[in-house]
C-alpha cells in the first residue's frame, strides 16, 4: 500500500521527498448500538481495514488535501487561517469528504493548540473501509489526522484527548451529533481485544477476543446511508425528549444508568408510544452489553451470539433502524448453519451486519446468504472476513525505513 501511495502522493503534488505514512483503523461494534449518546456501555473491536494517510509539511500554511477514494473531488484547498478563524465557522458543503480532515483541524484550532501547528500540510489519504457501510469510515480519517497532527507537531495529546477531539469536530464542524464510541474504539484499538466502554464515564477495559474456529464477518448491504441525512439526529433527540420526561420523578443523569427494572417502573411517565420504544432499547441495550462482556470472559459464544440477535430485534422493532436490507441480511444469516450470532452494526438505515460464524461454514455463509439478499433486494452484498486491528501508528517514512 506504501508504494502506491508514495507514487499518487508523486502524482498529485509533484514529488514525494520527506513524506511519513500513518494508518488509523475502522471499527465494529459487536453489540450496543446507539447506546453511546444515552450513557450506556459499548463494545466495538478496532479493525484492521482502515484509513491510510500519505503527509508532507509545508513552507507556508496552506492545506492541501487529497483522497484516491473520491479523485472526481480533485485536490480541496484550504489553509491554516481559515480554518482556525473565530469569526465563523468554515464549514464547505462542496468540500465534501474533506471537511471531516478540515473539522479534526478546527477543533484543534478551538483548543488552543494553533501556536504549535504553524505549517500547511499536503496529504493524500485512502481508505479501504466501504464509505457509508457502518464501519467508522468518517471517524477513522478523524482520527488519522488528529494522530498525525499530534506526530508532525510533536503535540503532548493522549489518545484518548484524540477521540474526544475528534467527537467534538464531528459535534461542532460536521454536525453529527455522534456519540464518542467510534472515535474512542478506532483510537483506543487493541489487536485481538475488544473495548468494553462506558461512554457517560469513559472507564474502559480491554477484554480478550477468543473466537476459538468462529471468525467475524462483516457483510455491507451496499444500501448506502449518510449519517448526517439519515434519522441519527432525530433518534438522538427523542432519547433526550424521553429522559427529560423521567428526570421529572427519578434523579438519573442518562438512559444508560437505568436498571432494566427502575425503566419498567417508571416508563409510564414517558406518556408516549414511541418514546417509551426509543428508550427501552437503550435501556435494554445496554444490559445486553453488560452481559455480552461477561459472556466472552467466560467464553460463552453461543449467549453472546443470542444477545447480538437479541439486539438486532430490538433495533428493529423499538429503535427502527434496520429495514429491509438489513433485515434481509439479519435474517438470512440465523437461518445459516455455523451461524453462532448476527446484528445490524453501526447507525442503521443501511450499511452492514456483523456475524459470528464457524469457520467451516464461512464459504456456505457468504454463498447462500449473498444469493438470497439479491434475490430479494437487487443489489450485491460484500463480505469481509475480518481481523481485530490496533489503534494509529506511524507507519514509514518515504525513504523504507520502518519505525515500528
Amino acid at each position: 500500500m506504501k508504494n502506491i501511495m508514495m507514487k499518487w502522493f508523486k502524482n498529485i503534488y509533484g514529488d514525494n521527498d520527506d513524506v511519513r505514512v500513518y494508518f488509523a483503523p475502522g471499527r465494529v461494534n459487536l453489540i450496543g448500538e446507539h447506546t453511546d449518546y444515552n450513557g450506556g456501555h459499548v463494545l466495538p473491536c478496532a479493525l484492521e481495514l482502515g484509513t491510510y494517510g500519505a503527509v508532507r509539511l509545508r513552507n507556508d500554511k496552506v492545506i492541501r488535501l487529497y483522497s484516491m477514494n473520491y479523485i472526481e473531488k480533485g485536490v480541496i484547498i484550504s489553509s491554516l487561517d481559515e480554518i482556525s478563524s473565530t469569526e465563523e465557522l468554515i464549514y464547505h458543503r462542496k468540500d465534501d469528504w474533506a471537511n471531516y480532515p478540515k473539522g479534526v483541524l478546527w477543533a484543534f484550532a478551538q483548543h488552543s493548540f494553533m501556536d504549535i501547528i504553524n505549517r500547511g500540510m499536503d496529504i493524500l489519504y485512502y481508505g479501504d473501509i466501504p464509505n457509508g457501510a457502518g464501519l467508522s469510515s468518517s471517524a477513522s480519517i478523524e482520527v488519522l489526522t488528529a494522530y498525525i497532527i499530534k506526530e508532525m507537531f510533536r503535540i503532548d495529546i493522549s489518545l484518548k484527548e484524540i477521540s474526544l477531539l475528534c467527537q467534538y469536530a464531528e459535534n461542532k464542524y460536521v454536525g453529527v451529533n455522534c456519540g464518542i464510541m467510534d472515535q474512542f474504539a478506532i483510537a483506543m484499538g487493541k489487536k485481538d481485544h475488544a473495548i468494553f466502554l462506558n461512554t457517560d464515564t469513559l472507564e474502559y477495559e480491554y477484554t480478550p477476543l477468543n473466537l476459538g474456529n468462529n471468525r467475524i464477518v462483516i457483510v455491507n448491504s451496499n444500501k448506502r446511508r449518510e449519517l448526517g441525512d439519515s434519522k441519527y439526529n432525530e433518534r438522538r433527540a427523542e432519547c433526550d425528549e424521553a429522559l427529560r420526561r423521567l428526570q421529572t420523578v427519578v434523579n438519573k443523569k442518562t438512559l444508560g444508568d437505568f436498571t432494566i427494572d427502575e425503566f419498567e417502573r417508571y416508563k409510564s411517565i414517558i406518556n408516549d408510544d414511541t418514546l417509551i420504544r426509543r428508550a427501552r432499547h437503550a435501556v435494554y441495550e445496554n444490559q445486553r452489553t453488560i452481559n455480552a462482556m461477561k459472556s466472552l470472559q467466560a467464553d460463552d459464544m453461543v449467549e453472546f451470539g443470542e444477545l447480538m440477535m437479541e439486539s438486532h430485534i430490538s433495533l428493529k422493532n423499538d429503535y427502527e433502524v434496520t429495514g429491509l436490507h438489513l433485515d434481509t441480511l439479519y435474517e438470512s444469516a440465523i437461518r445459516q448453519e455455523g451461524v453462532i450470532g448476527a446484528r445490524m452494526t453501526g447507525a442503521g438505515f443501511g450499511g452492514c451486519t456483523v456475524n459470528i460464524v464457524d469457520v467451516s461454514h464461512i464459504d456456505s455463509f457468504i454463498n447462500n446468504v449473498g444469493k438470497e439478499y439479491e434475490k430479494i433486494t437487487s443489489l450485491k452484498a460484500d463480505f469481509y472476513v475480518a481481523e481485530s486491528g490496533t489503534g494509529p501508528k506511524n507507519l514509514q517514512y518515504a525513504n523504507n525505513r520502518v519505525l515500528y
